[in-house]
């Protein structure tokens, strides 16, 4: 089971991209995040002719998340469960997929340290957690996917001196991602890349992509039910290559497992 989290910020400027990848690839799932689009807008009957069952989540400019499936979708659930209002913004979907419990996240971005959206960030991350509490079990095949926006190391980042002061590497961020983490979540890429400088997004100036100076911030965390028959987990560079590429390359894992 070839499970995929793409941030390919803006889908209409990236559709010929990502029905591209698909062909190519052929993840089981994909999970999208920063598709910009409302829901009457989403391309589904796209993703139907390439044999994927879809569901989205969006509010037209900003954020957006979706999720493509080809080994079916059920039970698609919107934003927190946590008893709470609404958020505000298209940044949580989910469904059930092959028997997986599959979340697409889009996690804010925090602007600056301090700011209002910081502290968003970080209680969006506590609502994330608390969500999990209340609809799924550790003990089940679980998948939270996307872009987190977080760095989890300093190897994380391809010059910590760069980030000093800034979002995506400090130490509240780190905390609240391992809060989330120690509901029972695990990153399968640190477990067969014990390495530096595999990074998942590159800013678009400066050369950024081809001087390899990037962070990683785009990973999927899995319950052990699933971590423990990961074999595979990459960043795909030639996703972010090409014509009008997103600055996040595509990222995947593949399980040997199966639903029972």
């Amino acid at each position: 089971m070839l499970v995929a989290t793409w941030n390919v910020n803006s889908l209409n400027a990236r559709l010929p991209r990502v029905e591209a990848w698909l062909e190519a690839e052929q993840p089981d799932v994909l999970c999208m995040q920063e598709t910009k689009m409302a829901d009457d807008a989403f391309p589904a009957l796209t993703f139907s002719a390439l044999g994927y069952e879809s569901v989205h989540h969006g509010e037209g400019r900003w954020n957006g998340v979706a999720i493509l499936s080809r080994i079916g979708l059920e039970d698609p659930g919107f934003g927190f469960a946590d008893g709470v209002e609404p958020d505000t913004d298209a940044r949580l979907v989910a469904a059930t997929c092959g028997g997986v419990r599959i979340h697409s996240v889009y996690v804010p971005n925090g602007r600056e340290v301090g700011h209002d959206h910081y502290h968003y960030k970080l209680s969006w991350l506590g609502r994330l957690r608390e969500t999990l509490d209340a609809t799924c079990s550790a003990d089940d095949p679980v998948i939270v996917a996307g872009d987190w926006n977080i760095a989890p190391e300093d190897r994380d980042v391809w010059n910590r001196r760069v980030f000093e002061g800034a979002t995506h590497v400090t130490g509240p961020e780190r905390a609240a991602l391992e809060n989330v983490a120690d509901w029972g979540l695990h990153d399968t890429f640190r477990r067969q890349h014990d390495v530096d400088g595999m990074f998942s997004y590159y800013d678009y100036t400066a050369g950024r992509f081809h001087k390899r100076e990037g962070i990683r911030i785009d990973y999927l965390l899995s319950t052990a039910a699933l971590a423990d028959t990961a074999v595979i987990d990459l960043v795909d560079r030639n996703g972010r290559k090409g014509t009008k590429p997103s600055d996040h390359c595509p990222v995947f894992t593949v399980y040997d497992w199966a639903a029972a």
